[in-house]
């Protein structure tokens, strides 16, 4: 079989993004490689650079280890019918984002059949888009990782050699999220007599949100009977959740204000605090010197598995940067109405406030590379 060459036909690339950060990264490499034909699975950013997605991400978006065993079937037959599609679609890279059980499972189907080991014969090649935690916990996944991609994109340039140890070529090439963020960036607090908006961001998948909602709803209630009448709540939300928010909140004694995520930065931008969900929204908020909040709730079977395997002290990627606590963290049992309004009241002194935004300043100098990570990543994949 002849090998595939780039150089003599169209480049093709099979992209698969597991979740909204992943998917709104997919669409600035797309956008970065005009040309290029793509297919995959990808969410309303991609689908807008021009993916015409084989089904929603929500159906591979799930997280924690008894919610993916709720899943299975769904998973295990999105598994067969992309790893199918790509069999069929011949591309030359298939581009993972995130999601790396799906992806590895994908991998699995496409090495185990005959036309996929023709495919890969043929210069197929499989590159992968955020490096695993292995830092924090299960550093074993590093070389089970090296025997699944040929290629990995890093954020950080610290976690390359966990991965280049066991021969996994890896790029370093930035945080993401920090591309373009700092126009947000507010020049000073909301002074004085503005308006005060608290965000509440339960999460982007639908697991997530149905454990954190009713936390942020008991926390805006008490924060509005001990004395926070005056502020606006708001919660931005995505695509996979947004139904089930909207017809949630009818029932909130004080409704918040719900905006689309593709105008998140703008109000995260004139936050006086945000409560959110650990994973992608922190990381945006650090880069924003934004204060905030950081809650999160398992199922107890996943917190305590997890507890016993994690390696480090924080789940907030600016905290576990910085090695020390910027942003509170009430994570499982702790993660209450009570404790929330404390740490609140504690945040709403100017002294609070500006210690805490000047620890995220600090952090500033880690999140960045040399260049847009979707540049670098869109370049790399031409070569």
């Amino acid at each position: 079989m002849t090998r595939i060459s780039k150089k003599n036909k169209k480049l093709k690339i099979f992209v698969i993004a597991g979740e909204v950060s992943g998917d709104v990264l997919g669409a600035k490499i797309m956008r970065d490689m005009p040309g290029v034909e793509f297919m995959g699975v990808g969410g309303e950013n991609m689908m807008a650079a021009g993916l015409h997605s084989l089904f929603p991400i929500s159906d591979i978006a799930v997280m924690g280890i008894i919610e993916v065993a709720a899943h299975a079937r769904t998973l295990t037959s999105r598994i067969r019918r992309v790893a199918d599609a790509i069999v069929d679609a011949r591309p030359n890279i298939v581009l993972t984002i995130d999601a790396p059980g799906f992806a590895r499972g994908v991998i699995k189907r496409i090495r185990g059949s005959r036309d996929g080991k023709k495919l890969i014969m043929a210069g197929l090649r499989f590159h992968h888009v955020v490096a695993p935690q292995v830092w924090a916990w299960r550093p074993g996944r590093a070389k089970k990782y090296a025997a699944t991609f040929d290629k990995l994109y890093s954020f950080f340039e610290f976690e390359r050699p966990y991965f280049t140890k066991y021969g996994l070529d890896t790029m370093a090439v930035g945080h993401p999220i920090a591309d373009g963020l700092e126009k947000y960036i507010p020049a000073k607090s909301p002074r004085v007599g503005h308006e005060k908006i608290i965000t509440l961001v339960p999460g982007s998948r639908m697991s997530e949100v149905k454990k954190l909602l009713p936390l942020m709803r008991q926390t805006v209630d008490m924060l509005v009977s001990c004395g926070y009448q005056d502020y606006r709540f708001v919660i931005p939300t995505v695509e996979t959740t947004d139904a089930f928010i909207r017809n949630d909140v009818k029932n909130w004694a004080v409704a918040p204000t719900l905006v689309p995520a593709s105008d998140r930065y703008d109000w995260y931008g004139r936050t006086h605090i945000a409560i959110v969900a650990s994973g992608t929204v922190s990381a945006e908020l650090a880069i924003m010197h934004i204060p905030a909040i950081v809650v999160y709730r398992m199922n107890p079977i996943t917190t305590w598995l997890v507890r016993r395997v994690i390696r480090v002290r924080w789940v907030s990627l600016v905290n576990i940067l910085l090695n020390r606590c910027v942003y509170p963290e009430l994570l499982g049992p702790a993660a209450t109405a009570e404790n929330v309004v404390t740490c609140m009241r504690e945040l709403s002194t100017p002294h609070a406030r500006e210690m805490m935004i000047n620890e995220l300043k600090s952090a500033d100098k880690l999140w960045r590379g040399a260049d847009r990570p979707a540049a670098l990543i869109a370049a790399d994949l031409m070569k």
